[in-house]
């Protein structure tokens, strides 16, 4: 969605140029000096803390070690509980021991309830030290801070600079300090009406050369310093930001408070578990370390120990949650635009993309299909028949999906708006009434996400007996949800709203969105009934997000600046947790160029999400629109989309099942080759594919790196066009054309791949796979293929097939690997690429259960073998040996 904006007030007023470049209000958002808890907690020089443990107060509850802590500065105390709630994790939360009133805790981010594990203590007078295993927490008692250690490594240390701040609860003054009991920012003022209460502590990650992580940002993958060049922190505040600026600091649409630091001895990890309002200096002088504040909340921080990348990265994952397998259409091309105007304009859609022979799953609306924005609701008059429009995309296999915001239109005659005023649903203002904002509607109110009764309600809207225009098959798309308010302070929603159980807006602003997409996830999933599994997009996300939605990087420009940063910012997201991300291609605002858009279509190929999005300012640039070449090269790169889906929907499974993120840096799978850790022009897809776009104009070769394993080696690598081998470590310039983007299988793997191409992923259903085979140096490979119904629930009830491939010694076998899943299918493996084999290889022989055995005479073209009209079962073991 858009945020081009009406006149709604003098202060925050902004006029969209339809023939002029708008750049972002920097004068609309706060920088640290204009915050006061951001201005209270910059600490940039190292000291001693003021915090001292009684190390003669330690109790265990349920395993967890329980401490006081004391502000000597004020003489505060506090209450310090640490457990192991993972052999690689450990957790700390710090409290106020006497708290005026209770602070707010981010309750349901995490994916389960946690369970701390035994652990043994070891306490003296000057430090305790809590084991788990070869793991430990050494907490040293004055001054205060606790040393993570893996065995003697020591990984991870808190308050090692002496930054913790814990701004307890108190009375207010007669005569209070500016800005800590009331706050003005752009004429809005914030009452404050409980003081200063916010949280912060430094993390120093020994050994790390880089740090990344706690997206969103529209900036480099690996976090730059901000102490030492004196800039801004990096700011996590959820914001509607009309047309981001690369190379920011900013905040944007999403937060997720997690960061992590990866050198040659190992990564970690610290999740920051809070939903206020946070800021992050980052730090490579001396050591690498994060000095992380949140205006309000409890300190609540997981050390996750790693110690690589990936094990990193599935400890997270093991905290807040995997995304679930979509449907496989989710995982097809969508075409979207601010607003396809009616029905015939759907059509229209549906039958240009089959006129020109590209494929396309889903047909986005946006907010103009409603009854004057008002959500469930449809324009009758250009949309007047909605159920027969939906079957019309289903009987070609495609889909429809429907934007539905947080505003709700204050209209005594909307049923909505009726029911969320009297069943008291809505949040509060400051002063306790229903609070109204402007958004898109005009006068709007705000559903109170945070309230179990109000989310159920908002829910059950879905159900097809309410939502009667509707069919089980429509996805949602959930917008505008940070949330965004156009008159309001920075955009959004005043933080001195109230919430359900009278908690502050301030509390828990940065997971609004996050509640908004658990409601609507919740309310597809009973509609659906287990028949399809829901498809939610959101633009606000917080951790744990991703057990509900896809993401998207929101309202980009048609720039090659923002055609790169969509690399960046979707690595961002794809460490922390997201690993369904896309951005826009082609750039939301703005009219990109032929070569732009065909470069983006091919980048975007390789990346999880795929959606064609436009403001509806900007001409039509539907595939078909452009001029021969650029239709030819977008065509092609949606086809070779199309034509890897198998190997899209076996990762998006894998990453269910382990946690792994899909999309990854090189550092992820070469954590030892320092040249890794600060390439952002190309990346991975699982340990599969090395995608190195074209991302400059005019471009004739692109700069690949094939990087160096840790014993110095390289693997192999195959371009997966021309089956081309590189098997040395360095840099290589590819050459280009117009219809290239340098993709390379690495040798060890199998992909498991499609050869003919439809309309949609849903009428490939049945078509045979291919297995492209890349071999490594000694001649092996192994890989996965899954396969299910592609769109129910019944995989989570053991309906599917997992199944793995290992070539070696010139046999390529095939392995069942879950034995009680069961899911029968007609489809076959019809052929088998083979990449690197060795010269003299004239026959195979292949071995089925329900088939004689069958013999087949090869010959290989330069290194690359192909065996055809294989008929091999899905379901049953099968080996072909070479010979």
């Amino acid at each position: 969605m858009a945020t081009r904006r009406h006149k709604l007030s003098n202060i925050l007023a902004v006029l969209l140029l339809l023939s002029g470049v708008v750049a972002v209000d920097h004068s609309v958002f706060k920088t640290c000096s204009q915050s006061g808890f951001c201005r209270r907690n910059r600490q940039f020089e190292s000291q001693e803390s003021a915090f001292v443990l009684d190390n003669n107060s330690i109790k265990i509850r349920n395993n967890v070690v329980i401490m006081n802590l004391q502000d000597t500065a004020n003489n505060h105390w506090y209450t310090l509980g640490l457990s192991s709630v993972h052999e690689n994790i450990f957790r700390f939360e710090i409290d106020e021991k006497y708290p005026l009133r209770e602070r707010y805790r981010v309750t349901d981010a995490m994916v389960n309830d946690l369970k701390a594990r035994n652990v043994l203590i070891e306490s003296s007078k000057s430090d305790i030290t809590i084991r788990d295993g070869s793991k430990r927490a050494a907490i040293q008692v004055d001054p205060f801070r606790i040393d993570f250690y893996d065995q003697d490594k020591l990984v991870v240390s808190a308050n090692a600079k002496g930054m913790l701040k814990f701004e307890h609860s108190r009375p207010k003054p007669s005569n209070p300090v500016e800005g800590e009991w009331e706050e003005e920012f752009n004429g809005f003022v914030d009452s404050k009406p409980r003081g200063p209460e916010s949280v912060g502590i430094d993390f120093t990650f020994h050994n790390a050369e880089v740090m990344f992580g706690i997206p969103e940002h529209a900036d480099d993958f690996v976090l730059k310093e901000t102490i030492r060049e004196e800039s801004d922190p990096y700011r996590l505040y959820n914001l509607d930001v009309f047309e981001y600026e690369v190379d920011s600091k900013m905040a944007l649409y999403g937060a997720i408070p997690v960061v992590y630091g990866h050198g040659p001895a190992g990564t970690s990890g610290v999740y920051w578990q809070n939903s206020a309002e946070t800021w992050i200096d980052v730090s490579y002088v001396d050591d690498s370390f994060v000095n992380i504040f949140s205006e309000s909340g409890i300190l609540d921080a997981f050390v996750m120990l790693g110690p690589s990348p990936i094990e990193t990265f599935k400890q997270y994952s093991f905290l807040t949650g995997t995304a679930p397998l979509p449907q496989m259409y989710a995982l097809g091309y969508h075409q979207s635009r601010w607003n396809y105007d009616n029905e015939s304009d759907v059509a229209l859609i549906d039958q240009k993309f089959e006129e020109y022979n590209i494929p396309l799953d889903c047909v986005w609306l946006d907010i103009e299909y409603t009854d004057g924005k008002r959500y469930f609701t449809w324009d009758l008059i250009n949309f007047p028949y909605p159920l027969e429009m939906i079957s019309n995309l289903t009987l070609n296999g495609r889909h429809l999906t429907l934007i539905i915001d947080p505003h709700v239109k204050v209209d005594e005659d909307y049923f909505f708006h009726q029911d969320c005023t009297s069943e008291d649903y809505y949040v509060k203002s400051k002063n306790g009434e229903d609070y109204k904002g402007d958004c898109w509607p005009g006068l709007s109110s705000y559903t109170d996400f945070l309230n179990p009764e109000a989310r159920k309600y908002y829910g059950d809207q879905y159900l097809l007996n309410n939502f009667k225009l509707s069919t089980r098959e429509v996805g949602i798309w959930n917008d505008m949800n940070e949330p965004s308010v156009f008159n309001s302070v920075e955009v959004t929603m005043p933080k001195d709203n109230l919430h359900y159980g009278g908690w502050e807006h301030r509390d828990l602003h940065n997971i609004f969105g996050f509640y908004y997409t658990m409601a609507t996830y919740d309310g597809l999933t009973q509609r659906n009934e287990g028949l399809y599994r829901p498809f939610v997009l959101t633009r606000s996300f917080f951790a744990g997000s991703q057990r509900y939605a896809a993401v998207w990087t929101g309202d980009n420009t048609a720039s090659w600046d923002h055609l790169r940063a969509s690399i960046k910012m979707c690595l961002s997201l794809s460490v922390s947790g997201i690993s369904f991300v896309g951005a826009d291609v082609g750039g939301f605002f703005e009219h990109p160029s032929g070569e732009l858009i065909s470069r983006w279509y091919q980048l975007a190929a390789f990346q999880p999400f795929y959606r064609g999005h436009a403001h509806m300012d900007t001409p039509r640039r539907e595939p078909w629109m452009w001029p021969e070449d650029v239709q030819e090269a977008t065509r092609d790169a949606i086809q070779t989309r199309y034509r890897l889906l198998p190997f899209w929907y076996t990762s998006f499974y894998e990453h269910e099942r382990d946690g792994a993120p899909i999309m990854r840096p090189m550092l992820a799978q070469y954590p030892n080759d320092p040249l890794t850790f600060r390439i952002e022009s190309q990346y991975l897809l699982g340990d599969q594919l090395l995608v190195a776009p074209v991302l400059y104009p005019n471009q004739e070769t692109v700069t690949v790196y094939f990087p160096r394993k840790q014993d110095g080696t390289s693997d192999v690598w195959y371009d997966i066009d021309n089956n081309q081998m590189f098997d040395h470590a360095g840099f290589v310039a590819v050459p280009v054309d117009e219809l290239k983007i340098p993709v390379f299988q690495p040798g060890g793997t199998v992909v498991p791949t499609r050869r003919i191409v439809r309309k949609s992923s849903m009428l490939m259903r049945d078509d045979p796979y291919t297995l492209q085979v890349a071999l490594e140096r000694n001649g092996s490979a192994r890989g996965t293929l899954y396969v299910d119904d592609e769109e129910s629930m019944a995989y989570r009830h053991g309906s599917y097939k997992y199944t793995e491939y290992i070539f070696r010694n010139n046999k390529l076998m095939s392995r069942n690997i879950d034995a009680t899943a069961v899911y029968k299918t007609d489809v076959t493996i019809e052929a088998v690429i083979i990449v690197g084999l060795t010269d003299g290889i004239s026959s195979a022989k292949v071995h089925s259960q329900h088939r004689n055995v069958r013999m087949f005479d090869v010959e290989p073209t330069g290194n690359v073998l192909a065996l055809d009209n294989l008929h091999l079962e899905i379901d049953g073991d099968w080996w072909i040996e070479f010979s």
